[in-house]
């Protein structure tokens, strides 16, 4: 009875196991077919994370390359626009070299030189005034001016040689003292006021000092012979060391050499009126 019961026991148990083991054994390997549907579901979702990081980079790099290309034609365009800026200013100072130079060109005086054709027996020779081939400078220019009105000067001394001294004459007609000749020749050819007075003129503001190796034709020599101020005395100088003077009472108007021992004895400067700056 006691081993019925044992076999019957165990029937029961059997019978009661046996359903849920193939369950067990069904669930283990459902298992991995779930982890393996479960991957599958992730794996494009991550897939889709990476196509969309791809064209996110996708998106910046043509992102950059634009804006590579916009910096790369601003840059153009402003190397341009400098180039065009460049080029207008230099026409533009072609332009106004050009002006100034054509108005330099209307400035230049035109000089004129003679040319002569011999003369037949009884006959004089026929002269007629030609341009000259080159320009004159501006330089030149002034250099000429100069000399005309130091001509004019020396002409209107030497005319006057051979009348008396006169104390305070300023005219031909009454005769000229030293100082009064140098103020007839050059009243009507320079832009200042001539003064009255050999001393004024040695201290005036608007001539120059010259020394006496750099004389030239029209320069004013001083000195000083009677003690009084820092010169009493004034002469023209007319070159070939030489000038031309209205010494004293009793004497005419003369040329005298610089050279002589009283004059070189009381020499105490020269002066030049005559410049570019101060003719008229």
């Amino acid at each position: 009875m006691a081993r019925i019961t044992k076999i019957t026991i165990t029937l029961c148990a059997l019978l009661f196991t046996f359903p849920y083991t193939p369950l067990a054994q069904a669930s283990e390997h459902a298992r991995p077919v779930a982890a393996q549907k479960a991957h599958a579901v992730k794996s494009p979702e991550k897939s889709s994370k990476r196509k969309d990081k791809t064209a996110t980079a996708s998106k910046k790099v043509n992102t950059s390359s634009k804006t590579a290309s916009k910096k790369q034609a601003a840059s153009a365009a402003k190397s341009k626009t400098a180039h065009q800026t460049r080029s207008t200013r230099t026409k533009n100072l072609t332009k106004s070299d050009s002006k100034k130079t054509s108005r330099l060109a209307k400035a230049q005086p035109v000089t004129f030189t003679e040319k002569c054709s011999k003369p037949r027996k009884g006959h004089k020779a026929q002269c007629v005034k030609v341009k000259s081939g080159q320009p004159t400078t501006i330089a030149a220019a002034h250099k000429v001016r100069v000399q005309k009105a130091q001509k004019t000067a020396i002409n209107k001394l030497m005319g006057q040689i051979g009348k008396p001294y006169r104390w305070g004459g300023t005219s031909p007609a009454t005769g000229f003292d030293c100082s009064g000749l140098v103020y007839y020749a050059y009243k009507d050819l320079v832009k200042f006021r001539i003064p009255r007075t050999a001393n004024e003129m040695y201290h005036l503001r608007d001539a120059s000092s010259v020394e006496r190796g750099e004389l030239e034709t029209g320069d004013l020599v001083f000195f000083r012979t009677q003690g009084r101020g820092t010169a009493d005395h004034v002469g023209v100088y007319v070159g070939n060391g030489k000038f031309i003077q209205s010494p004293r009472s009793g004497q005419d108007i003369q040329i005298t050499s610089l050279s002589e021992n009283y004059w070189q004895r009381h020499y105490v400067g020269a002066k030049r009126v005559m410049t570019p700056k101060t003719i008229r």
